[in-house]
């Protein structure tokens, strides 16, 4: 299984490769998006000369980071029983809008705030009601001919090198303020998302894809050891193909953009708030640990830390009833 990583060796960065247990970096000046930027096939063939003469770092020894540090990040809802269950919690209003059996949505979040497996993660000032999901990402490579424009799912599909597991943490309190005003998530959502704990290339998964183009995987979410939500990859409304080429309409996907797939069933605190009426499980709190696996890729472990204190909102100014607007001179 190639593996593809980033990790904290003596304070430095390093990128490469897991196998058995140990780290083989890269040369200097080759790092992540080198491998993105190369597609597939080369990086497959980089990955056997590298493992076969770098020199071994064991896993243990080392803290890994996020996989890399993303171009772009969209993120899809594309599971039907997570849409269903988190409208009631944050909207009050049960069912699927008709509109989101009609195509893939998603929003961009922040790639400059990605963190990896082990991290802290600090609650946002102003939430109390912090929330994880359970998602699996797509990270997008070079395929040679393509500038990735107008795809395909066929064409797509070549277009995914890897996939990660994404946890899309949620202040949701502060994203139900945001929604109200129809738009966003924006700091309900930006302050952190965790990929990791690795990049699984493709190749892996090609005879698991269903007849259909899903991958019927397993993803699992614990919270201080105690399950909280498992589901199937498959239950997503769209393979992942499909979300690639959805996103690339009239548009561009590019080596190191990340595609979310969206919460899994179960797969976060809000949906099964919704489907209670009341906060149960409760809302994370510091020290709390969340952990998430899915079955092929590996698994990534998150400690919540504190919350930070500053003022979150500023009203705004009431808007002047009788201002009119100054002549303008045109001169000559």
């Amino acid at each position: 299984m190639v593996k593809i990583a980033r990790w904290n060796d003596d304070g430095g960065t390093r990128s490469g490769f897991v196998e058995g247990g140990n780290c083989y970096a890269l040369p200097e000046g080759q790092d992540v998006q080198t491998l993105l930027e190369a597609g597939l096939a080369e990086t497959l063939a980089i990955a056997r000369e590298t493992v076969g003469s770098a020199a071994a770092v064991a896993l243990a020894d080392v803290q890994l980071l996020a996989p890399l540090l993303p171009a772009t990040m969209r993120d899809f809802v594309a599971f039907e029983e997570h849409v269903e269950g988190v409208r009631k919690s944050i909207d009050g209003v049960a069912g699927v809008v008709p509109e989101w059996y009609e195509a893939p949505t998603f929003y961009f979040t922040n790639p400059h705030t990605v963190t990896g497996t082990g991290e802290v993660i600090g609650i946002p000032a102003g939430c109390m009601d912090l929330d994880f999901e359970t998602e699996v990402a797509a990270v997008v490579g070079r395929v040679p001919g393509s500038d990735g424009r107008n795809l395909t799912a066929e064409q797509a599909h070549r277009h995914i090198f890897g996939y990660t597991i994404l946890n899309d943490w949620s202040a949701r309190d502060l994203q139900r303020r945001e929604m109200k005003v129809s738009l966003g998530p924006c700091k309900g959502k930006d302050f952190s998302n965790t990929l990791g704990p690795w990049i699984v290339t493709t190749d892996e998964f090609e005879d698991r894809h269903d007849a259909e183009g899903f991958l019927p995987i397993s993803m699992a979410v614990e919270v201080n050891g105690e399950t909280i939500g498992q589901d199937l990859l498959s239950n997503m409304g769209w393979p992942f193909a499909e979300l690639v080429a959805y996103a690339s309409q009239d548009s561009v996907v590019r080596p190191g953009d990340v595609l979310g797939s969206g919460t899994c069933g179960s797969g976060c605190l809000a949906e099964l708030w919704g489907r209670n009426g009341s906060q149960t499980p409760p809302p994370l709190k510091t020290g709390d640990v969340v952990r998430m696996t899915v079955e092929g890729i590996g698994t990534i472990e998150n400690t919540v830390g504190s919350r930070r204190e500053a003022i979150t909102r500023v009203p705004a100014r009431p808007r002047p009833r009788n201002r009119v607007a100054a002549a303008v001179d045109a001169g000559t």
